[in-house]
């Protein structure tokens, strides 16, 4: 599956280049379809499978899956040796060498960070990006390799679990489970709204300064009187927003203690 950042990119305007046809068919071998419908040979494909298979057909899917791994960077390396382009693989990283701090993230938001790593590291920050190209196999291993070493990180969620958290987030805290890194949970820039510089930069500042905690999941660019007055609206009964745009433990009971 093929994605981009909805809105962000999809209703942008911008030179478009092609790989040559030559390339394409250097890259690509003859297409040769598994299935066809042939009305001279007529089959049934079934679309349904019972109790019976259903746990082995499911297991094989997710196995299948996790050999996409290896495809993947496989396919990567040959698609850079023939195009000489390079589509990142699993994940990609800026700065990330030496980095005391890292921001992963997914998409068009990692060109702003790369411009606030490059600010802070003038000013002697130790920071780089970790891009994750590949979400599905989730590269459990790689994200872990190439986090080593890094003290806190700062995942960037722009889509959001309501009623559980963070997407990314949650992945990031699997592949780090055993180390002793403190991860920032962010959610920002829903439904198209632009992830700034200048959000960005506030947010890194804050981590910095310990003014964000790694027990709560932080909204950054919430409007909290927008929120407040909401919740004001439901009556004094209801839990209040909170001024900084967090939910907390006392929001998600042990999920974030």
């Amino acid at each position: 599956m093929v994605c981009m950042d909805g809105f962000v990119l999809t209703h942008a305007v911008e030179d478009v280049d092609l790989p040559s046809q030559e390339q394409v068919d250097a890259f690509l071998p003859p297409f040769r379809p598994g299935q066809v419908l042939d009305p001279d040979d007529p089959v049934t494909i079934g679309a349904m499978v019972g109790p019976e298979a259903f746990t082995e057909v499911k297991f094989l899917e997710a196995h299948r899956q996790l050999r996409a791994l290896d495809a993947v960077q496989e396919t990567a390396g040959r698609y850079r040796d023939v195009v000489g382009r390079d589509t990142g693989g699993l994940t990609t990283s800026y700065r990330l060498d030496g980095a005391d701090i890292a921001v992963v993230a997914l998409g068009s938001v990692l060109g702003a960070a790369a411009d606030v790593v490059d600010d802070l590291r003038e000013t002697g920050v130790a920071v780089g990006t970790l891009g994750v190209t590949c979400f599905r196999p989730w590269p459990l291993d790689e994200i872990r390799e190439a986090l080593a070493g890094v003290s806190r990180v700062i995942v960037l969620n722009r889509a959001f679990s309501v009623g559980s958290g963070s997407i990314l987030g949650a992945d990031v805290r699997l592949s780090l489970a055993a180390e002793p890194t403190r991860v920032y949970d962010v959610v920002l820039g829903l439904g198209g709204r632009p992830v700034t510089r200048a959000v960005l930069r506030r947010l890194l500042d804050d981590v910095l300064d310990e003014q964000v905690s790694d027990r709560v999941l932080s909204f950054p660019d919430l409007d909290v009187d927008v929120v407040a007055r909401e919740l004001d609206r439901e009556g004094p009964d209801r839990p209040q927003a909170v001024s900084r745009g967090e939910l907390g433990a006392d929001e998600w009971g042990k999920a974030w203690t």
